[in-house]
């Protein structure tokens, strides 16, 4: 019978919640890592045994984890991420050099055809590639020797590359997403990288075509679209329909457009979901009022869903890796708090239920679906 595993990572370990196709009752495995940041948690598509963990304390510094048996065991993967060369130096808003530094993996991207090969975004912002599943890791070193790259700037949460996207119809395209610089795709595996950044406009950079300097929080794609990508920016919801060369904004009728998270629905491809944080400074829900906006027509017009949600005094947030579909029949919704709730949806969002509480803050949902 199918059924739908979801990977939660969390300030203090990693949790596995399970259920049938039915998803009304969950089974909770954890905390996996107790005490342990783990910054993402995911699994491979091309193996659903395969999961990798992003583990990482100030006093051991970052380990990666893997299971090959679904959560059950666990051994400790590559702790060893080769720079190509030696690392540069980026400016910090003083004009200021600062030396690249490994500070922690982000986020991890499995391949969907190989369970070995996954990618791994790191911050100060730098690709990685492993093709042994974890075990040792080497740059992909054209992305940190952009030219551009001496001109990046760290997000208030640092220089961090966190969205790898794969496209699923083009082995040779990625997209990467670095705050706060911009989108960056690869049309040769990773070698070389173009800015594709223009259209998108930021507070602080007049230039309304500067190449760099965006801080974009997070990219969403369907992969029956690939060239399609959704983004939640700093400010702005924006779109692309030609693989990023031209963005445009969709916030249209948000109450607000700021905001991590962002999806796409599993088998509607103009289905997207925004959750809004009130402002930069505020990142809590407008009103106290914690609400999924959905758009059916790829944005511009949104509708709020609050069925099953707390509508009064709900001051948590939604971080940018923290919302993910499964892609049952009727496409199911998730997403996690820094308050240490799960919510899900079975029906597209259109009503919710929280399937954990008072788990440590959610830095990371990802879903999988099983047979």
């Amino acid at each position: 019978m199918t059924g739908v595993r979801v990977l939660v990572g969390t300030r203090k370990g990693a949790f596995v919640l399970t259920a049938d196709g039915t998803r009304r009752e969950w089974d909770v495995s954890g905390p996996h890592f107790g005490g342990w940041e783990v910054y993402h948690f995911t699994g491979s598509p091309a193996d659903p045994g395969r999961l990798y963990a992003s583990q990482s304390t100030s006093w051991f510094g970052q380990l990666i984890q893997r299971s090959d048996d679904g959560g059950q065991t666990w051994e400790t993967a590559g702790n060893r991420f080769e720079y190509e060369g030696t690392p540069g130096t980026h400016q910090w808003y003083d004009g200021t050099p600062h030396p690249w530094e490994f500070a922690r993996v982000w986020h991890l991207e499995p391949s969907p055809a190989d369970p070995d090969l996954v990618y791994a975004g790191v911050e100060d912002a730098a690709l990685f590639r492993s093709t042994d599943g974890g075990e040792t890791w080497q740059e992909l070193p054209g992305l940190r020797t952009h030219r551009t790259g001496p001109s990046w700037q760290p997000g208030a949460g640092g220089m961090c590359l966190h969205t790898i996207k794969l496209d699923p119809r083009d082995g040779d395209r990625m997209y990467v997403a670095i705050s706060a610089a911009g989108v960056f795709r690869s049309d040769d595996k990773g070698k070389t990288w173009q800015a594709v950044n223009h259209g998108l406009l930021s507070e602080g950079i007049p230039d309304p075509d500067a190449e760099v300097g965006h801080c974009v929080h997070r990219l969403a794609q369907h992969p029956d679209r690939p060239d399609v990508l959704f983004m939640q920016k700093h400010w702005d919801v924006m779109r692309t329909d030609d693989a990023g060369e031209h963005w445009h904004e969709i916030s249209g009728d948000l109450p607000t457009d700021f905001g991590f998270a962002i999806d796409v629905h599993a088998h509607e491809p103009d289905t997207v979901y925004v959750v809004p944080i009130k402002s930069d400074s505020e990142h809590f829900p407008p009103e106290g009022r914690l609400r999924v906006y959905r758009s059916r027509s790829g944005g511009g017009e949104w509708e709020p869903l609050t069925r099953g949600l707390p509508q009064e005094h709900c001051y948590v947030n939604v971080l940018r890796d923290a919302m993910a579909v499964d892609s049952l029949d009727e496409c199911g919704v998730y997403f996690g708090t820094t308050g240490g709730q799960v919510y899900a949806s079975p029906d597209a969002g259109d009503s919710w239920e929280p399937i954990v509480r008072d788990l440590p803050a959610v830095l990371s949902v990802e879903v999988q679906t099983l047979s």
